[in-house]
């Protein structure tokens, strides 16, 4: 095992998003709740991120490296993809068009991801730049929403979603700045 820690953690998310499938979604949230097999498909999305990832920590050849960067630019994808659905309430069977172009547009920008990597170059700056963009607009989304949610309601747990937002958007901030090797004296 190359990364111990590295695959600890991933694990530890594993188990975060196994836990919260089963242990909420699936049995707390109505199976006639429009937005559940969104929360499903997000949380199914992200144990294959983390298991990938653990795999690639395990060992590092290219197929683990491939696997593990191909299912974290889904993640990230379909982060933002759950998110403008929630957001604009895309669930809704009124709204069936624009969310079937949505859908058509993220699996075409997630296979163009793919394709450019595997086809034109193994590019760490393109992807990290891709699915850093992706995650801003995720996370401006979210924080307009809260906003917005909170100023014509007024009920402070409205803000959450756009606060929550903070933590991953900082854990990415250090994981840049110490893969970038912009860490003075180390």
């Amino acid at each position: 095992m190359q990364e111990p820690f590295s695959v600890l953690f991933s694990l530890g998310n594993f188990w975060a998003h196994h836990d919260g499938l089963h242990n909420h979604i699936l049995k707390k949230i109505p199976a006639t709740y429009s937005m559940r097999p969104y929360y499903v498909w997000l949380a199914r999305i992200g144990m294959a991120s983390w298991f990938f990832s653990a795999v690639f920590h395990t060992r590092d050849f290219r197929v683990t490296e491939e696997l593990d960067y191909f299912a974290a630019g889904a993640s990230v994808l379909y982060g933002m993809y759950y998110t403008v659905v929630r957001v604009f309430r895309l669930d809704r069977v009124s709204k069936m068009g624009v969310r079937k172009s949505w859908t058509g547009t993220c699996v075409g920008l997630y296979l163009a991801h793919v394709g450019y990597l595997k086809g034109v170059g193994w590019d760490y700056g393109y992807n990290m730049g891709a699915n850093v963009a992706v995650g801003v607009v995720q996370n401006v989304l979210w924080t307009w929403f809260s906003v917005r949610r909170y100023n014509r309601e007024g009920k402070g747990w409205m803000v959450w979603p756009g606060l929550v937002m903070v933590i991953p958007s900082s854990t990415v901030s250090v994981e840049l700045f110490l893969a970038t090797g912009m860490t003075p004296g180390l």
